[in-house]
């Protein structure tokens, strides 16, 4: 009987070792939340996938590489959905194993939508989610084995277009950081990224959500993070399908032209089909865009 119980705690200590943990993304109240009703509305599909809607608790789900495998290196990853839903699943779960492949601890940010329901400025709290994330790793990252020096960004999508904000929009804190750490994502990695909130280039859906349907000039070219590149920009590698008809590719391009007009270290892959929101597996071609990432990563010096 002895001999069966503890081979039962022995399984169950090492299922727990391999559970993933999800944290608060705050402790105490959320930043510049407001009084609500909102409820946190969860659907899976048929095939299983997640989506998050109406989320008002912003938390993150931690992914550890095997010990042996850990090289210090982290990304924190941002799901994308048009700032209407999280997609979770697909561009969230499946892509952090595809980084704990690599060594790397994967973070998964499951970040409020803005709403003027839940927010009094729905046009930073998405941000102020990206920030904390980003400063939640630095702050613990010897409790996770991770190097400062090496925490990076990946956002799909609309999340793409909260990845490129955390990535030019660093200098101005949106969250309490009398701590200092620094905001700054070492690198980034942007997938079919919403970039540009312009009439010519958006992705309407995204633009309505973040800063409204008519949105003044200034607020368009403030979140138009093209506009916004500096030479401080993190090294960026931008990956879209050139037949994409729900977030032009030229969101991309026009992010691409300004971090080479900046000085910024920049490498892009436009595949000619793919279309949109394909996540770890574009399958009109044999070619792993996780292996580019990886090859840049290491020329990088993000990882061995």
């Amino acid at each position: 009987m002895y001999k069966y119980l503890s081979l039962a705690v022995v399984l169950a200590t090492s299922i727990n070792i391999h559970a993933q943990t999800v944290i608060p993304l705050y402790k105490g109240k959320v930043p510049n939340s407001i009084k609500h009703s909102e409820q946190e509305v969860k659907n899976v599909n048929d095939a299983g996938q997640i989506r998050y809607s109406k989320v008002t608790q912003p938390t993150l789900e931690i992914h550890l590489p095997e010990a042996g495998k850990a090289n210090g290196t982290a990304i924190v990853i941002i799901p994308g959905g048009g700032y209407g839903i999280v997609s979770y699943t697909n561009e969230g779960t499946d892509i952090a194993r595809e980084f704990n492949k690599m060594g790397i601890a994967a973070f998964i940010l499951k970040y409020r939508l803005p709403s003027d329901k839940i927010m009094a400025d729905k046009t930073i709290g998405p941000l102020q989610d990206a920030q904390q994330a980003i400063k939640t790793v630095r702050v613990r990252a010897k409790e996770w084995g991770v190097d400062t020096a090496k925490v990076g960004i990946i956002g799909f999508s609309a999340g793409g277009h909260l990845a490129s904000t955390a990535g030019t929009h660093f200098t101005k804190s949106v969250i309490d950081n009398k701590e200092k750490i620094n905001l700054r994502p070492d690198f980034m990695i942007l997938m079919y990224p919403v970039i540009s909130l312009t009439e010519e280039l958006m992705h309407k859906g995204s633009r309505d959500n973040l800063i409204g349907s008519n949105p003044s000039i200034q607020l368009t070219s403030l979140y138009s993070n093209n506009t916004q590149v500096t030479e401080k920009t993190p090294p960026t590698i931008l990956i879209h399908a050139g037949d994409d008809k729900t977030v032009k590719v030229e969101n991309s391009l026009r992010f691409y032209e300004s971090l080479l007009k900046c000085g910024v270290p920049a490498e892009m892959h436009i595949y000619p089909k793919g279309g949109h929101g394909f996540g770890v597996n574009n399958r009109t071609t044999p070619d792993k865009w996780t292996e580019r990432v990886e090859n840049w990563l290491k020329s990088g010096n993000f990882i061995p």
